[in-house]
């Protein structure tokens, strides 16, 4: 049995989104194939709530499941990571550092996400401190949950390592 919404995505609008994929990844490093998100739809109080759009043409269509595509829980996994730490630096806008994914705990996949579909991923943040940041991840494809998972991040220097 799925464990209790952290919130229902039913009750958003979908064509109200407060951060584009561009003004995402001004906050966060993720670059080219990475980019996970596509909208942030709300914001609040250690809550984020984002869509990120499955098309046919990705670059992992063709060889993951040829014939029947299903979209890779790691990326799953990555885009919950994305939305993880968007909100910390969204909570913390002083913050210049990196957020690297630090792991995840109680991980499931509930559904089987194909293309074209969309995903909405919820995260709320359950806690904050110097060297760890948490937060509760869901994912709902076609109003099902098809993901859960709690994410650790870890901030880090804004200082590439050698």
């Amino acid at each position: 049995m799925p464990p209790p919404l952290i919130f229902d995505v039913a009750k958003l609008d979908p064509d109200r989104v407060l951060f584009t994929r561009e003004q995402i990844y001004q906050r966060l490093p993720h670059r080219h194939e990475f980019k996970q998100l596509d909208g942030i739809l709300h914001i609040e109080d250690g809550l984020a709530v984002a869509y990120r759009d499955i098309r046919s043409d990705e670059w992992w269509v063709r060889g993951h499941v040829p014939g029947r595509p299903i979209f890779p829980g790691v990326l799953m996994l990555e885009t919950a990571a994305h939305l993880s730490a968007f909100l910390m630096r969204y909570i913390d806008e002083d913050y210049k550092g990196f957020v690297a994914f630090g792991g995840v705990d109680g991980c499931k996949f509930r559904g089987a996400v194909t293309p074209p579909s969309r995903i909405y991923m919820v995260c709320r943040q359950s806690e904050d401190r110097p060297r760890r940041i948490t937060g509760a991840c869901q994912a709902f494809a076609n109003g099902e949950m098809v993901f859960e998972a709690k994410i650790t991040g870890l901030p880090m220097s804004d200082e590439p390592s050698a």
